[in-house]
């Protein structure tokens, strides 16, 4: 499909994304870029075959790459499209995956002066808590969505191909514009991480004085364990999307607040009707999913 890929930001997105190209024979060859500090885990990377070469120069980077993915947390992104803005080429393909899109079609739009024709936006939702090139799996895609944002000038012919591209790595894929994704992403994942952090941090602190985590059980592991994922990656995340976030938080405090007068009065029946509510809406999340 490719004859060859560069891959900015060789971490376990983008290891996955480079193994499972692999796998799938969508190309020939895979380099990776990063920053010199980044020379150990691009050589982890080399010596997993996840790569075929990498570079520290921009240039030779992507020099005769078909697809160029910008695998980097979502706040280095415009330092990255800044980069390769002097070596851009019509004859690439460019996408990227990061977890918000107003924030990064805004950066190439302040860079460019428009959005590059040749420029897809897309953000696989898939994850995991290890982060680096070693936890990078060839099917972490696999039946998983994937969201791309095209622009109102985006080529049909790059949209097809990076749709096609992704549904070679196994991916299930929605289009949609950058407000609506970041709105619905806000909603369904950065708030509940914030949350998580949240709780783990005010129960942490709990923690050191009278043992709470020794008596936690698989409610808490299961409720937290996104606690446990990178919180550089997620800061940036938070930053970028704070104006969806904002006020999700507000309408929370006021769930919270509700929850809080009903137990103050013992309206037993504002409880169980919350209660209830939300079982059902979780049940119809899952019916959902399993159907998907």
């Amino acid at each position: 499909m490719f004859n060859r890929i560069c891959i900015i930001g060789v971490g376990l997105i983008g290891g996955s994304i480079a193994r499972a190209a692999r796998e799938q024979g969508l190309c020939s060859e895979i380099i990776g870029f990063g920053r010199i500090d980044d020379k150990e885990n691009l050589e982890q990377a080399l010596q997993l075959k996840v790569i075929d070469r990498y570079s520290f120069d921009i240039q030779s980077a992507v020099e005769r790459a078909d697809l160029v993915v910008i695998a980097t947390p979502v706040g280095s992104i415009k330092s990255v499209l800044s980069m390769l803005k002097p070596v851009w080429s019509e004859a690439t393909i460019y996408t990227d995956v990061g977890s918000t899109k107003t924030n990064v079609v805004a950066a190439a739009a302040e860079l460019f002066g428009h959005v590059p024709a040749n420029f897809v936006p897309a953000h696989p939702i898939a994850g995991a808590e290890q982060s680096g090139v070693k936890a990078a799996l060839p099917d972490l895609f696999k039946n998983k969505r994937l969201i791309i944002t095209p622009s109102a000038n985006t080529h049909p012919d790059s949209l097809a191909k990076v749709r096609l591209f992704w549904e070679r790595l196994g991916a299930v894929i929605s289009i949609m514009d950058v407000e609506h994704h970041d709105a619905v992403l806000a909603a369904t994942s950065h708030l509940p991480h914030l949350l998580a952090f949240a709780l783990v941090h005010m129960l942490g602190r709990k923690d050191e004085q009278v043992e709470i985590f020794k008596f936690a059980a698989g409610g808490f592991k299961d409720f937290t364990r996104i606690a446990s994922s990178d919180p550089t990656m997620w800061l940036d995340i938070s930053l970028a999307n704070k104006n969806q976030l904002l006020p999700l938080i507000e309408q929370l405090k006021h769930e919270l607040n509700s929850l809080e007068l009903a137990l103050d009065t013992n309206n037993s029946q504002q409880l169980l009707e919350t209660f209830t509510y939300a079982r059902h809406a979780r049940q119809r999340f899952l019916d959902q999913f399993n159907n998907n």
